[in-house]
C-alpha cells in the first residue's frame, strides 16, 4: 500500500527557512517522480517543485526558484523540500505526491500525479 507522509510543517516569521520531509513506503520509489505542491484556502493546488526518478532533474514554479530546494535520497526513499526567505505568498497546506515517471521529464501538474499524502501546514506570520 502507498503511503507518503509529510512533516515539517509550522509557524514561522517572514525570512525564515523550514525544511519539509516526504517519507514514501509502499512503492518502487526509484521509478516515480516525486512532487511538492502547495493549496492555499481559495486557491487551486499549484506545483511547487518536483524532481525526477533516478537522476533528479528538478522544476521549480517561479516564485521559488533560489529559494526553494527540492531533494531526493533514495536509500531512504524521502524526499525534501527546503525552504528559505519565506514570505506572505508561501503559506499553504504542502503535499507530496508521486507518479511513476522517465528519467527524460519532470512532472509538475497536480492532475499528473497518482498518489498524495495529507500535508502539512506552513504560516508564515510576524
Amino acid at each position: 500500500q502507498v503511503h507518503l507522509v509529510e512533516s515539517g510543517g509550522g509557524l514561522v516569521q517572514p525570512g525564515d527557512s523550514l525544511r519539509l520531509a516526504c517519507a514514501t513506503s509502499g512503492f518502487a520509489f526509484d521509478d516515480y517522480a516525486i512532487g511538492w505542491f502547495r493549496q492555499a484556502p481559495g486557491k487551486k493546488r499549484e506545483g511547487v517543485s518536483c524532481i525526477s526518478v533516478r537522476d533528479g532533474r528538478t522544476h521549480y514554479m517561479d516564485s521559488v526558484k533560489g529559494r526553494f530546494t527540492i531533494s531526493r535520497d533514495n536509500t531512504k526513499n524521502t524526499v525534501d523540500l527546503q525552504m528559505s526567505r519565506l514570505n506572505s505568498d508561501d503559506p499553504a497546506n504542502y503535499y507530496c505526491a508521486a507518479v511513476p515517471g522517465s528519467s527524460s521529464t519532470v512532472p509538475c501538474e497536480a492532475w499528473m500525479y497518482d498518489y498524495w499524502g495529507q500535508g502539512t501546514q506552513v504560516t508564515v506570520s510576524s
